[in-house]
């Protein structure tokens, strides 16, 4: 059986992989040949990614994959959203690129609704207004003088960014955009109105180009160093959620299917013909992200597994580096339920933090509940609230959308949690479907597949997802529905008061 081989490059906010697809012409099968951490540095007061590093780790991939695979048709990349990285006038990264939690971009929010109000770069945006978005980071450059901004001459988001010094080739991937909140994602381009306001320039702004265009090939240095073949490299959806949207196993299409992204960041997802914009979504915190193939998402980002994994780095240096999230899987099912109430989507657990359990604890202090003990008690205490808060979202979304949720569908980290799959299907009386876990690596390698003619639609894609990924179907039960429902009952006045 002849296969092609497609390499894939998914940079997450704490780790990265570089993984073949090799691609039978109906399904393939994904081979993980390089992993790496990836450490946010704190540097003079300012949180920085590592970047010159991760695109090590990029070479690192490219030279593995190659070794290990002859002909590599082509590679994508996609990373997380709102970062960016600004060129001089030579093409010279001016800059290391900074942290979307560096606390100084939070700074700026109020002055930005004073020139723009926020309903109205709702409307402008069609975006999600959240205030990491690139474009309270890039006000906030401006406002201090920054000598990237003073000296920019061309702005790229995180994955244009590792294109550029691969390819040579300037240009902004439109999913990527779209969460710099200065898109308009109606007519998909810059917003002119935006951008005026805000003050910025408008010549930095690239070119904008849609996901499963060839963005170049590489070249020749990166060629010569790492003793490779030329490959194409293409622009997939760059943004890791809506790679993930895009690679979820859908053959029914017009199932009305809640779409549950759950890794640091849980994305509350479902798919629509073109973006949403009118007072309703706006109230409810509810916005629109950009897909691929022109279509469009609804979407509502919630802290994810976030709390868990800073608490596990505290846990790690009480219990041992060995201490892992097995571990955390054998002693929460057997805590005492139902011990607290937060809203993970408090500010206060924003921040990274070397001590999340003592935010924790703080929070339950300050809300007169008590104590989650052990990590065994706070893991689970965490994994209820986020169910509580999926249920919450699911229930705004049926509101703004006027439409009833049928089905729920989740991938990520998230999915592998069988007991996390079961709380949601109780919690919601739906059917959830869980699985595969890397749906944003099989997003990316979709929009290859499309560049190279393999496919034509994406939901031709998404057929060949569904018959390469292991789903595994959690039915609600009837014996705890009565427990779910009046714990949520207790959480949604918790959360209306507070």
């Amino acid at each position: 059986m002849t296969f092609k081989s497609y390499l894939i490059f998914d940079f997450g906010a704490s780790n990265g992989r570089a993984a073949v697809a090799n691609f039978d012409g109906r399904k393939f099968d994904i081979d993980v040949v390089h992993r790496f951490e990836n450490i946010p540095v704190y540097a003079n007061g300012i949180l920085y990614w590592d970047f010159l590093r991760l695109f090590s780790e990029l070479k690192s991939g490219i030279l593995a994959a190659s070794k290990k695979y002859k002909d590599i048709i082509s590679l994508g990349i996609d990373t997380w959203g709102v970062d960016f990285g600004l060129l001089d006038k030579n093409g010279r990264l001016i800059a290391n690129l900074e942290h979307y939690r560096d606390e100084k971009r939070l700074t700026v929010e109020n002055e930005i609704y004073k020139v723009l109000p926020k309903r109205q770069l709702f409307e402008l945006s069609a975006g999600l207004l959240i205030p990491f978005a690139s474009l309270f980071h890039l006000f906030e450059l401006k406002k201090r003088k920054a000598v990237q901004y003073e000296k920019a001459s061309h702005f790229l988001m995180f994955p244009d960014v590792f294109n550029y010094f691969l390819t040579g080739n300037k240009f902004n991937e439109y999913t990527e955009a779209s969460t710099s909140l200065m898109v308009n994602q109606v007519e998909k381009k810059w917003s002119r109105d935006i951008l005026k306001a805000m003050g910025f320039p408008e010549d930095i702004f690239c070119e904008i180009i849609q996901p499963g265009k060839v963005a170049g090939n590489l070249q020749k240095s990166i060629m010569d160093e790492l003793f490779v073949k030329g490959i194409p490299v293409v622009a997939p959806a760059s943004h890791d959620t809506a790679s993930a949207i895009a690679g979820f196993p859908i053959k029914d299409r017009f199932k009305n299917t809640l779409l549950i992204s759950m890794g640091t960041w849980g994305i509350i997802a479902q798919e629509t013909e073109s973006p949403i914009v009118n007072d309703a979504m706006f109230s409810a915190g509810f916005a629109n992200e950009a897909g691929v193939e022109g279509t469009n998402f609804i979407v509502n980002n919630i802290t994810g597994l976030w709390i868990s994994q800073q608490c596990m780095i505290k846990w790690r240096k009480e219990k041992g580096e060995d201490f892992s999230w097995k571990n955390i899987d054998s002693m929460y099912p057997e805590a005492k339920p139902f011990q607290a109430f937060i809203d993970v989507d408090d500010p206060v657990f924003i921040p990274s933090s070397l001590d999340m359990n003592k935010t924790v604890s703080d929070y339950c202090i300050k809300t007169s509940q008590a104590l989650p003990e052990g990590a065994g008690g706070i893991s689970r205490m965490l994994y209820e609230n986020l169910v509580f808060k999926v249920r919450l979202k699911l229930e705004q979304l049926e509101s703004v959308n006027d439409k009833k949720i049928e089905r729920i569908h989740i991938v990520g980290g998230g999915s592998r949690n069988g007991l996390l799959c079961q709380w949601l299907s109780d919690a919601t009386g739906l059917t959830v479907d869980s699985g595969p876990a890397e749906t944003t690596s099989i997003g990316n390698l979709l929009m290859q597949l499309k560049a190279s003619g393999d496919i034509k639609t994406l939901q031709e894609g998404r057929e060949i997802s569904f018959n390469s990924s292991e789903i595994e179907h959690f039915l609600p039960q009837a014996s705890s529905k009565d427990i779910w429902e009046n714990q949520y009952r207790q959480y949604f006045k918790f959360i209306s008061r507070i």
